[in-house]
């Protein structure tokens, strides 16, 4: 296949000034992720802005947001970790923040919905540098910096959550959409600059590496068939099994071309290793379970009682703001699973690790299944879910990392924010087709919600894709022990 070649120019040479402490890489690591997390985040309390200030007849044009930033994340995560094994993670950390700042600028200039589209597919495809890090801290922190990445990525990962949604509640209050998109800017820019200031400027990790031109625009295909099949699905019917049937072909089909490939995109060798292929489907069902738990608890805690009919009538009748505070128990817990199962993962506890996970992902759903009618319950089972959710994340980008040497860890982080963009996809259009199953008015705004008994169905759902990991990895080391009998 026709590849381009990292130019030897560029990174021939390392900075002559010294390296940074382990803390402002550890710094920097945190801004990025927590910046393109809070930035995904801070869309669902805007989108009723959205759809009045530029005039939407439809919920399903609002869903586009989504699916642009769907898109873009997609071909990001595919490209720039792979970028930053090449051609240095400097620039790499570079290029995705500045396509971040451009993605803002954009609607901030426009003030429009058409722009705001194009924004959100640059900061969907700038937001792979929350996987960066993964790359630039295990090469410059030695033998910790796998540990040590995984942790910030999974604990940076839950307060961008948090403050994304607590942020897009105080816009709501606050601030008009143009002022926060030129905010917006002025923090992406000032963390394209300290990314290019605070990463060490060093030759590329894999010196003869190239990417694949076919192969690569091939993958952003089939993917990104796949997530407009998730993202769109229930606004066109059966006309989404046409991508869908694309992106499963075209994904077949890519696969074993890459097996021959001398400039594979993604080594498709990594998918054999022990336990690795089985990380990276946990890491989507995680993925699914996160999105699911957040659609469910953000949509029902803001429906008003008032305005239903008083058979119909559930809801807390909860602000964006109020909401974004319900999560905090969400990002604590988040902070203290990312902490705390990094090294029994090292030490080749990765499967039980996996198996706890999903346990308490699995009781916070349930939980909320049955009781979701009060704050207090949902403080509850958000910090259940963040404790569940962030073992599950820590542990599988953790042991695809240890699959790989140093040199391939970007993409390595690219292999698993691929299934992470997948899972995230595929819960929220799980969780939109069951809400979507039954339907009751809103006399006075002309509009249409959920019935209340289909938000059990939608964590019930959910805990059986919690239940799937735990299947996932079980299944996975009883092949791996056959496999070794047999050898």
């Amino acid at each position: 296949m026709t590849g381009i070649h990292p130019s030897v120019g560029l990174e021939a040479t390392a900075s002559t000034r010294p390296a940074p402490s382990k803390g402002l890489l550890i710094a920097i690591a945190a801004l990025m992720i927590t910046l393109t997390n809070a930035v995904i985040f801070v869309l669902p309390p805007l989108l009723p802005v959205i759809q009045s200030q530029y005039g939407l007849a439809t919920v399903a044009e609002t869903t586009w947001l989504y699916t642009a930033l769907t898109l873009g994340g997609g071909a990001g995560f595919i490209l720039l970790p792979r970028l930053a094994d090449l051609y240095g993670d400097r620039n790499a950390s570079v290029v995705s923040a500045a396509f971040l700042t451009l993605g803002a600028l954009v609607p901030a200039i426009g003030d429009s919905y058409p722009t705001l589209l194009v924004g959100c597919i640059l900061m969907g495809f700038g937001g792979a540098a929350q996987l960066l890090p993964l790359g630039f801290l295990r090469r410059n922190l030695g033998e910790d910096g796998i540990t040590i990445g995984v942790a910030v990525l999974v604990i940076a990962t839950g307060l961008g959550i948090v403050a994304g949604m607590i942020g897009g509640g105080f816009i709501v209050q606050t601030l008009s959409l143009r002022d926060f998109f030129i905010i917006l800017t002025g923090v992406c820019a000032v963390t394209t600059v300290v990314a290019f200031i605070a990463i060490p400027h060093l030759p590329p990790a894999e010196r003869a590496g190239r990417i694949g031109i076919l192969g690569t625009v091939w993958m952003i295909g089939w993917v990104a068939a796949i997530l407009l099949t998730l993202t769109q699905g229930l606004v066109w019917g059966n006309g989404a099994l046409i991508p869908l049937v694309l992106g499963i072909v075209g994904g077949i089909a890519w696969v074993r071309a890459e097996r021959r490939s001398s400039s594979a995109v993604f080594d498709v060798a990594l998918m054999k290793s022990p336990l690795v292929t089985a990380s990276c489907i946990c890491i989507a069902l995680f993925a699914a379970v996160n999105s699911a738990f957040l659609l469910l608890l953000s949509t029902y805690v803001q429906i008003i009682p008032e305005l239903l009919r008083p058979h119909d009538a559930y809801g807390l009748g909860l602000s964006a703001l109020q909401t974004g505070w319900l999560m905090v128990p969400f990002a604590v817990t988040f902070l203290i699973g990312g902490a705390a199962v990094d090294r029994p993962v090292s030490q080749g506890k990765g499967v039980p690790v996996f198996l706890v996970g999903a346990l308490i992902s699995t009781a916070g759903l349930a939980w909320l299944a049955i009781a979701h009618d009060h704050q207090w319950q949902y403080l509850v089972g958000a910090a259940v879910m963040g404790l569940g959710c962030s073992i599950g994340y820590a542990a599988g980008f953790t042991m695809v990392q240890l699959a790989v040497p140093e040199e391939k860890a970007g993409m390595a982080a690219g292999v698993a924010g691929t299934y992470m963009a997948v899972g995230f996809a595929f819960g929220t259009a799980l969780v939109s087709a069951a809400l979507s199953a039954q339907l009751v008015p809103v006399p006075s705004l002309g509009l249409e919600v959920a019935a209340k008994g289909l938000y059990g169905t939608g964590y019930w759902l959910a805990a059986v894709l919690s239940v799937l990991a735990a299947v996932t990895v079980l299944v996975s080391r009883a092949r791996s022990r056959r496999r070794l009998v047999a050898a």
